[in-house]
């Protein structure tokens, strides 16, 4: 109760910072005072206003929470893009413990988090200057505190982090990956992770190890690609992209 009361305060921080602005949702989207007639979408809100959060004249760390509170609002990736050039812009960085605060609370909540999902997997895991900080800072650093107080919320924040994990160096995420074995709730999320860590453009994975984990995992029979992901790895395959046509021979093989 105590987060989902934080997140109403922060949307109606935005909503009232939207109305400064001139822009007010109504029953079938938003729309601008200035093309009352125009109806907006939350796309288009988020691409037109949510820059500007950072231009305002308060705290960083102010600025920050009023991002979160539009994308609490709109639900919109762009909201995280426009926090993520505040970060490298010149005015950056960010302040660590409000955006980092953010994102956990956020993964931890009960309500939707595909944007804040997918602004992990894209921008900061995917890009090698922050992949470490990143996946620290929703994941590594609690892993152990996760597997002594196993809360629902912890879990959440950890299975999340795990499926869009793929890209985060293999050095970095491992620990994580060997603790969260410790945790049958995390199974099958570490399961998808590992299946990234092998299909993503940029998964990377070490297939020996990785092998290892997939069979200390306890997941449902009939779990999709289990077989082939263990055949390509049994194999010493790293990537799909590395080695386009083991998937296919993998495929034909556990057919």
């Amino acid at each position: 109760m105590e987060m989902q009361a934080m997140q109403t305060k922060a949307m109606q921080a935005a909503r009232r910072w939207l109305a400064d602005q001139g822009v007010s949702q109504v029953h079938d989207g938003w729309v601008s005072a200035e093309t009352p007639s125009v109806l907006l979408t939350a796309g288009q809100v988020a691409h037109s206003w949510a820059g500007d959060v950072f231009a305002e004249d308060t705290p960083a760390a102010d600025q920050v929470r009023l991002a979160f509170g539009l994308l609490d609002l709109l639900d919109e990736y762009w909201v995280t893009c426009e926090m993520r050039f505040a970060h490298e812009s010149a005015g950056g960085p960010l302040p660590a413990d409000v955006l980092w605060d953010g994102y956990r609370q956020r993964l931890e909540a009960d309500r939707d988090a595909e944007a804040l999902t997918y602004s992990l997997w894209v921008d900061w895991f995917e890009d090698r200057a922050t992949a470490a900080t990143a996946f620290a800072e929703v994941l590594g650093n609690d892993i152990e505190r996760l597997v002594a107080e196993p809360s629902a919320a912890l879990l959440r924040r950890a299975g999340r982090v795990l499926e869009c994990s793929g890209p985060v160096p293999w050095p970095v995420k491992e620990p994580a990956y060997r603790t969260s074995v410790r945790l049958p709730a995390l199974h099958t999320a570490l399961f998808k992770g590992l299946r990234a860590s092998y299909h993503d453009v940029y998964g990377d994975l070490e297939p020996t190890a990785a092998l290892a984990l997939l069979a200390q995992l306890d997941l449902p029979t009939g779990t999709q690609h289990l077989a082939e992901l263990r055949h390509v790895l049994a194999a010493g395959h790293k990537n799909h992209y590395r080695s386009p046509r083991a998937w296919d021979d993998a495929l034909h093989s556990c057919s």
